[in-house]
């Protein structure tokens, strides 16, 4: 049985063009021609991307920012002023030991955890 070249047949005019030529090479230098513009486009691609990314992350902290006490107290635009040593007093006054545990109504078909 005859054993056929592995070798494709290529015309004068296709072997002349660009891309015979570096598929020829790549061949012959697959990292140089191929690995090596891969990584590097990659790494210029990180480069070139950390500016959008930043600016991204920017206008996210510029929507959660830190709020100041004040603005943590005043967030209910009707809520009443606070005054932490009146608050403190407020709750110290209560009777914290005389009270008595209330179950919440279930939905109906829940679980109520009863046995």
């Amino acid at each position: 049985m005859a054993v056929f070249p592995n070798k494709k047949f290529r015309s004068t005019a296709e072997a002349n063009t660009i891309a015979s030529r570096y598929r020829a090479q790549l061949a012959k230098h697959p990292f140089l021609l191929f690995g090596l513009p891969f990584i590097a486009t990659m790494v210029a691609g990180s480069f070139f991307l950390t500016p959008a990314t930043a600016i991204r992350y920017e206008k996210h902290d510029r929507r959660v920012r830190r709020l100041s006490k004040e603005e943590e107290l005043g967030i209910g635009k009707a809520g009443r002023r606070v005054d932490m040593k009146e608050e403190y007093y407020r709750l110290a006054a209560k009777d914290l030991d005389d009270w008595e545990q209330k179950r919440v109504k279930r939905l109906p078909g829940e679980h109520d955890g009863v046995v």
